[in-house]
């Protein structure tokens, strides 16, 4: 489980992705209730995830051309300087609503580059077999560093105010640049890069397009990603509403998720298996259990099935970052991970406003329960769609990862 940590430069990333993930979720945890407070309006709130948002759509595949051609460490701590910058901006002008549409703007324009780069960096740290185990502790690492910021940023917000927040993450990002610069380049594995003839944004797209699998798996994370992910949605509405709880219900729902997030990366991490069929054998699952949710009689029921979900989210989503890097090219891998990045926002982008529109009309239980079935169905239409590209028999073998005999 812990094999990525036997590896120097992987223990300092991890110590400084843990902090800087905890300064992140604080800020997020300060820019909300200085939202609020000033205008009062949770359609501002949505403005600036927008504004976030965005600038990936836009600038993505550019972002992923220049990590494949550029090295990686550099461009990371130039990103990581720049955003300590804009998290100090918040500090000064604290009132100012255009300074903050100005960071949130400015966060995405940085994404848009920085993703790309993160994926192709992180690569570099471990083995090629190592891989998946260090990608499902990196989701444990989020997850706990979200736990972490967003519980001591609710102590901190209301003695300090939110400045103090903000000057936190801004020092959380040196902390990264520090483990940047102190990490030995001698044992980072090299990746393939392109040649001056494919190192475009063009042949990143035509590399993508010919790959079936990867459409695919892209597509069944859309269509799970915009109706199946957006829990924070789907949660409050049902404990305003048909579970009559209170704030404090909702409360222990986040918690409930946020420990369901950790035990599903340490249980990929523990078996280290990120196969087809540990993909849609988790897509389905926790599609269905969705679909149970909208029944759920009350919170402790919805708590009780909100758990799995949760670890099933993140060993879905580790598990399709995972084959979208080994079943890809080296050379091409900024570009295809730009493009998941590109539909991980547009399925944010579509999924909220989707999701609650839908507890608008069909209310929360029936949002929940249409959506459940929907992306239920996309997962057993992505299962038949993979056995048809790879030409296997409807037998399953190539998902469970068992080489299939052809017929004479």
């Amino acid at each position: 489980m812990f094999a990525p940590l036997r590896e120097r430069n992987y223990r300092l990333w991890a110590a400084a992705d843990l902090v800087s993930v905890g300064g992140t979720w604080m800020q997020v945890l300060a820019l909300n209730w200085l939202i609020l407070s000033a205008t009062g309006s949770a359609t501002a709130m949505g403005a600036v995830v927008m504004l976030q948002s965005l600038p990936v759509l836009l600038l993505g595949s550019w972002g992923g051309a220049l990590a494949d051609r550029l090295p990686a460490r550099p461009m990371l701590i130039i990103c990581q300087a720049i955003r300590a910058l804009l998290a100090l901006a918040l500090v000064l002008p604290a009132g100012s609503n255009w300074m903050i549409y100005g960071v949130a703007l400015a966060s995405g324009v940085i994404s848009s580059f920085e993703g790309p780069v993160l994926g192709r960096f992180g690569s570099s740290l471990v083995s090629r077999d190592a891989l998946a185990s260090a990608l499902a502790l990196g989701s444990v690492l989020s997850s706990a560093g979200r736990i972490g910021g967003m519980a001591l940023g609710g102590v901190l917000i209301g003695i300090t105010g939110p400045a103090v927040l903000f000057l936190i993450n801004a020092v959380s990002y040196v902390a990264v640049i520090a483990a940047l610069l102190a990490m030995r380049t001698r044992e980072m594995r090299d990746l393939a890069r392109p040649t001056s003839s494919d190192g475009g944004v063009l042949a990143g797209l035509r590399y993508v397009v010919r790959q079936p699998v990867v459409l695919i798996i892209l597509a069944l994370s859309f269509v799970l990603g915009s109706l199946g992910r957006n829990y924070q949605v789907s949660m409050a509405a049902m404990v305003s509403g048909p579970l009559g709880g209170s704030s404090g219900s909702y409360g222990l729902l986040s918690t409930v998720f946020a420990v369901g997030a950790v035990a599903g990366g340490l249980l990929l991490a523990g078996t280290g298996k990120s196969t087809l069929r540990v993909l849609l054998g988790t897509g389905f699952l926790i599609s269905a259990l969705q679909l149970c949710s909208g029944l759920a009689p009350n919170v402790l029921g919805f708590a009780a099935l909100i758990l799995p979900i949760a670890a099933g989210a993140v060993i879905f989503d580790t598990v399709v970052s995972t084959r979208i890097q080994l079943d890809t090219r080296e050379e091409m891998r900024g570009r295809v991970l730009a493009t998941v990045g590109i539909v991980s926002s547009l399925s944010g982008i579509v999924g909220a406003p989707a999701i609650g529109w839908l507890c608008d009309t069909l209310g929360p239980r029936g949002a929940l329960l249409l959506a459940g079935a929907v992306t239920t169905a996309a997962a057993l239409a992505g299962a038949a769609a993979l056995i048809r590209v790879k030409g296997r028999s409807l037998n399953w073998s190539f998902v469970l990862g068992r080489p299939v005999q052809q017929p004479a």
